[in-house]
């Protein structure tokens, strides 16, 4: 399988999983809107292994459904958490029978569910686990293995936790610059990424080191990288509202285009996860499409009212002439 990390124009940009908003439906709208000429990677929601090898019909069907991607959106990345080895790598070969252009593992979500699992940034205080882990992806999955993670627990770690994950050989590591501890309640610590990109030099490793964080927009994360020396940046809450991440365009979209950006994701929702996903899912990217305008907050506030994708999307058509 051929790995496309090496093909990326640097430096590359890459939407972060987030789950429930980065899911099918955004994704499609997002890389619809991509322009060609910026290099960028989508990852899916985070997944659990667990689930894909261990649920009833009804659970696998809805984890298959994070799963489901478009050729529009490659390159596509699988991003799977467990702290099961089997698990990992009989989900990495589904992922590998699905398509996928590489697969991530999630060594950083900070939710106590995912950590009482000793998933997520729980295997920062494993590491011989998450080499582990790494391995059993690499066993399943034949094309590139990243991984995604933090600064460290409860203190930044750096030092030590990432020669830890490069001794795996991943092809890129993403750092999101805080640590669990941390949370986002502090400014992302951008200013340990060239550390990071020192370590990894130091180490002659081959990985390539993409920061997250806080990061505006296109033309912030470009500077990010200058300023750092980082090979790609990720990007997470400023995909709100904002399906053009990937477009660089630098004008703002007006009223009429937020709108019929939404109304074309209700639309995706409904069509790829409207029978498995509960409708209230789409309501958290109303504030950030329907904003930035004279009578944004009342339209919101009918949004806020609605019960299904087409009582929404005719709220938006009466509101858009």
């Amino acid at each position: 399988m051929q790995n496309f990390w090496q093909e990326l124009k640097k430096p590359f940009f890459v939407l972060a999983p987030m789950e429930d908003v980065t899911d099918a439906a955004f994704r499609r709208l997002i890389a619809q809107k991509a322009n060609p000429d910026v290099p960028h990677v989508i990852f899916t929601e985070f997944t659990s292994a667990d689930g894909l090898m261990l649920a009833d019909e009804k659970g696998k069907t809805k984890l298959m459904r994070k799963l489901l991607f478009s050729e529009a959106e490659r390159p596509m990345v699988a991003q799977l958490f467990t702290s099961h080895l089997e698990h990992m790598e009989r989900a990495a070969k589904l992922v590998a029978e699905l398509g996928f252009d590489g697969l991530d593992i999630n060594m950083g979500c900070p939710d106590r569910a995912v950590e009482k699992s000793s998933c997520g940034a729980a295997l920062i205080k494993q590491p011989q686990l998450a080499r582990e882990l790494i391995r059993a992806a690499k066993r399943g999955f034949p094309g590139p293995v990243s991984v995604k993670t933090r600064l460290g627990y409860n203190e930044d770690e750096l030092e030590t936790w990432l020669p830890e994950l490069l001794a795996e050989d991943p092809v890129a590591v993403t750092l999101h610059l805080r640590t669990r501890k941390e949370m986002s309640a502090v400014p992302a610590h951008w200013d340990r990424m060239a550390r990071a990109v020192e370590i990894r030099n130091d180490l002659k490793s081959g990985a390539f080191i993409l920061g997250n964080g806080d990061v505006k927009d296109l033309a912030d994360a470009r500077v990010k990288v200058e300023q750092t020396g980082c090979d790609g940046v990720m990007l997470g809450r400023a995909v709100f509202g904002n399906p053009w991440i990937f477009s660089d365009r630098t004008d703002e979209p007006t009223s009429k285009e937020r709108i019929e950006a939404l109304i074309e994701h209700l639309r995706l929702f409904e069509e790829l996860l409207g029978d498995v996903t509960n409708y209230a899912v789409m309501k958290k990217h109303f504030k950030a499409y329907i904003t930035g305008w004279d009578g944004a907050k009342d339209l919101r506030a009918l949004l806020m009212d609605t019960d299904s994708v087409t009582s929404a999307i005719q709220v938006l058509n009466l509101n858009s002439k």
